[in-house]
């Protein structure tokens, strides 16, 4: 009788894909049938007060299984992949010395990255270099800021969108502060760096779905349901707090920024007439979907750029079945 193969052992089990996929409900799914913990992998769901923009796990689904890495940050403060890690890491020690797996769930694909291969040593802000590219993105527009990291960084400015002007921000400044491209630092990692990194790395899941249409009804869907809960009301609140600025990370999450705008443009009047105001709101719900379906083409970029990622077809009616088989013998 041929002997019985070992279970593939992981320190960390994940489950990635584009935002609005179904990672949530897989990764509950999972976690009734083993015994996990899940470390959030989410740089909005950090975040306290952020709750239906971000589609944050309900109270009941919090309560059913350990959660990590939500609600740890006010959203006047900022969190990075850096910090991510060094997060990360200590959680999954600490799970699988509880006998449990870490169960790694989200959309926030730098952080998987940072995680699988390390951190790259980049120049620390420079908050003078920051605020003069924050004016030059004010007047010129961030097509134009993207357009002029195109001259210096193509390989950097081929993975952002015109308007991710976080990313296009910190691309610039990296630029400005060290006179060498983003993708530099990314290309120099040291092999010993690599294989640290490798030697810890889990097995990644990415729900990707073959079929945009069948996403980008999801997509519609899900924030139709986040503006029937009241998220223009969470962003009220959020903006009455005024030590928030739309500049800042947490409001430049998607949905958050094109819900500033809009409640900016309605507070200065600009919306006052009721003509006006019903087609308004259909055009920031309309931004914020757009947005939306560009954060997920973008998750989706980051994905096929993870090679050793096993893929399961998102839109498929067994898709949550075919991620527990797969899990099923992982120790």
């Amino acid at each position: 009788m041929a002997a019985s193969r070992p279970a593939p052992s992981a320190p960390w089990v994940g489950i990635a894909g584009p935002t609005a996929c179904g990672k949530t409900a897989a990764a509950l799914a999972l976690a009734r049938e083993r015994a996990v913990e899940i470390i959030s992998v989410d740089s909005a769901l950090v975040y306290r007060g952020m709750d239906i923009g971000t589609a944050k796990p309900s109270a009941a689904e919090l309560a059913a299984v350990p959660h990590h890495l939500i609600d740890i940050c006010d959203p006047s403060e900022s969190y990075n992949a850096a910090a991510f890690v060094a997060d990360a890491t200590r959680l999954i020690a600490a799970i699988r010395a509880r006998g449990r797996l870490p169960l790694l769930v989200g959309g926030t694909m730098l952080y998987f990255k940072a995680l699988i291969d390390g951190i790259d040593a980049m120049p620390a802000a420079e908050p003078a270099v920051r605020a003069r590219l924050d004016a030059e993105g004010a007047a010129l527009g961030w097509p134009a800021m993207h357009a002029k990291l195109a001259e210096v960084d193509p390989a950097t400015a081929a993975r952002l969108s015109p308007n991710d002007s976080q990313r296009i921000q910190r691309a610039l400044e990296v630029w400005h502060a060290s006179g060498q491209p983003l993708s530099s630092f990314h290309a120099a990692r040291s092999a010993d760096r690599a294989a640290a990194a490798g030697s810890s790395t889990g097995i990644l899941f990415s729900l990707e779905p073959a079929d945009r249409a069948w996403l980008h009804e999801r997509i519609a869907r899900r924030f139709d349901a986040m503006l029937d809960a009241g998220f223009l009301d969470e962003v009220r609140a959020l903006q009455a707090r005024g030590d928030l600025r739309p500049d800042m990370p947490s409001m430049r999450c998607v949905g958050y920024r094109q819900a500033w705008e809009f409640l900016v443009e309605q507070a200065h009047g600009l919306l006052s007439s009721s003509d006006r105001a019903a087609p308004s709101m259909s055009a920031f719900r309309e931004r914020g979907i757009a947005a939306t379906r560009q954060l997920a083409k973008r998750q989706i970029t980051w994905l096929r750029s993870m090679p050793a990622r096993r893929v399961i077809p998102a839109e498929a009616p067994d898709a949550t079945e075919q991620l527990l088989h797969a899990a099923a013998g992982i120790a």
